[in-house]
């Protein structure tokens, strides 16, 4: 109920604070030919989620049908969607892959490595953006964040990768509590790594795929953008789109709804662009991905 307000409250001062009238017009007047293109893109990024899950199941010697991963990747996406929160598909994954994995705590290691692969390229395009930006004269605030987040994530996935006995280390105090099955999946957590360290291509080829998947994203909303004649640049996009999804991780809000609203206006008021625009961005984009997610609403009811 908290977050349910948090929202409501924050779309309140959003709505209050544009002209509804504009922001009416900009909605009626959508293209939908830019519209199809942008669902489009979207798509493609579940193809390509999909090839992530399975190049890094694959690098734990784990076979799952490429048919099972892409339901699985559109019911997480519904979920996602559809309950308060953004990690409720991810459940939906683990669940789905344990039983091929022959262990929870293996499906929820490769689940959580794709997810860090996924932030690492998300603050990676950010920076990349915030970069080209400063290159054309345009400063973006909180730009050297960026750079250092970028960098951080970078250096500590390389430093797990290549000294896994780090893992251990960390995993030390719970080896501790004397518990067998914790050190169980301490060992299985360990091992895991082990087994990524012992694939880099199937690593390398994971985090390029979750770098398509970011700027395909800010493609998406480019190409949104213009159905709805939104004067979005493309260096704006690349750090606006990144920054929103980084931001509306916070769980303060039910889906992000109102917090990516006001990051949105924030951004576009710093650049002098319409704030109608801005909300009329945010709002249809998120339509869009929730009902192209009602797909994974429809599997998993046949799947009942």
């Amino acid at each position: 109920m908290v977050r349910l307000g948090i929202s409501a409250a924050i779309l309140y001062f959003v709505l209050r604070s544009i002209d509804l009238p504009s922001f009416w017009e900009r909605v009626k007047g959508m293209n939908p030919t830019w519209m199809l293109l942008a669902l489009a893109a979207y798509v493609f990024t579940q193809w390509i989620s999909v090839w992530r899950w399975n190049r890094l199941l694959r690098a734990q010697h784990v076979e799952v049908e490429s048919r099972r991963l892409t339901e699985s990747i559109w019911i997480s996406l519904f979920f996602n969607n559809f309950l308060p929160s953004n990690i409720g598909g991810d459940f939906v994954r683990i669940r789905d892959t344990a039983a091929a994995a022959g262990s929870k705590t293996l499906a929820t290691t490769v689940i959580l490595v794709d997810r860090v692969l996924g932030v690492t390229a998300l603050v990676i395009v950010a920076a990349t953006g915030a970069f080209a930006a400063s290159l054309s004269g345009v400063h973006v605030p909180g730009a050297r964040w960026l750079f250092v987040a970028a960098g951080l994530g970078v250096v500590a996935a390389i430093s797990v990768i290549a000294m896994p006995q780090l893992v251990g280390q960390t995993l030390r105090p719970v080896r501790a509590l004397n518990k067998p099955w914790l050190t169980e999946r301490a060992q299985r957590l360990e091992d895991a790594v082990v087994r990524f360290r012992e694939a880099p291509s199937a690593l390398a080829g994971a985090f390029g795929g979750a770098l398509v998947v970011q700027i395909t994203i800010v493609a998406f909303y480019l190409l949104t953008a213009e159905g709805l004649s939104v004067p979005l640049p493309i260096f704006l996009g690349a750090v606006l789109i990144p920054v929103s999804l980084v931001v509306q991780m916070a769980p303060v809000s039910i889906n992000g709804f109102g917090v990516r609203e006001a990051v949105f206006a924030f951004f576009f008021r710093r650049f002098g662009l319409p704030t109608d625009a801005a909300v009329a961005l945010s709002l249809v984009s998120t339509g869009m991905v929730m009902s192209l997610s009602l797909v994974g609403g429809y599997m998993f009811l046949r799947r009942r």
